[in-house]
């Protein structure tokens, strides 16, 4: 029987995360591993600094107290103790399209799994001011993760999928959409006049692309964007090198060797 891992940044008892591991149980042993509470907006972070517990609240769900990408791992080494053939993460209580996945918990839940050598998906539901319906996005979930437990992914490749509210077609491949990035800050003062910070979510100032994630959704697709760890700007490379070749001579490019006698930068070394 497969194993397939569960987990969100909204939280343990969030309604979409028990949706999306019903809608998971044909397709094999569903465990859940969550954070105890909401953990929306922290990336990639990893707890390095303070112990995290696990606690199992029934059985097959646990919840600990740190970030999705804390879950993941403890999953892996404490609950499986190994890897499972399947990472879900979702269903997020509100998009997460184009440059937003770089904060998101949720797609960083998959993004772990991904890492680790998993086959992963990080499933978002567009929000809703009144009650939220994941049936749409369930659905959705359950059918992508049937095909690829079935076909697998390539190596370091997860997938964002983001369901309308209203979906009208059928699933669409995008590519990540791109917006003029404005995040409001507002000012304000407590009783002893010391002033504090709230930061506002970054405005919807999109640029347009038929390709991408955030027109697919507005169109009423559900939108499947194929991801991956590598932030590597590869069409940059070249520019680089020529840059720190002080515009004379190009600094060697990664995966091309250095001809003899000739001074440049050196061999890179790898970070560990």
């Amino acid at each position: 029987m497969k194993k397939i891992l569960v987990t969100n940044d909204d939280g343990v008892r969030s309604e979409g995360l028990t949706a999306l591991a019903a809608a998971l149980e044909p397709l094999g042993e569903v465990i859940v591993v969550a954070p105890a509470k909401e953990a929306s907006a922290v990336g990639h972070a990893l707890t390095l600094h303070y112990p995290l517990r696990l606690e199992e609240l029934e059985p097959r769900v646990y919840a600990v107290d740190g970030t999705p990408t804390d879950c993941v791992n403890i999953a892996v080494a404490v609950v499986f103790k190994g890897l499972p053939d399947l990472v879900v993460s979702g269903i997020n209580k509100g998009y997460n399209l184009g440059d937003d996945v770089t904060y998101s918990g949720t797609v960083s839940g998959a993004l772990e799994g991904a890492l680790l050598g998993v086959p992963s998906i990080a499933v978002s539901l567009k929000r809703s001011r009144e009650h939220m319906d994941f049936t749409d996005a369930a659905r959705a979930a359950a059918r992508v993760a049937e095909r690829v437990l079935a076909h697998g992914l390539p190596p370091r490749t997860f997938l964002n999928i983001n369901v309308p509210r209203r979906v009208t077609h059928g699933f669409k491949v995008t590519l990540q959409a791109k917006r003029t990035h404005v995040t409001a800050i507002s000012e304000r003062m407590d009783p002893k006049h010391r002033p504090y910070y709230w930061i506002d979510e970054a405005q919807d100032e999109w640029v347009a692309d038929e390709r991408s994630d955030y027109q697919a959704v507005r169109a009423g697709y559900i939108s499947v964007t194929p991801l991956q760890p590598d932030l590597t700007a590869h069409r940059a490379m070249r520019t680089v090198a020529r840059l720190l070749g002080g515009g004379r001579k190009a600094a060697p490019v990664a995966g091309r060797p250095r001809p003899a006698g000739k001074k440049g930068l050196g061999k890179a070394r790898g970070v560990r």
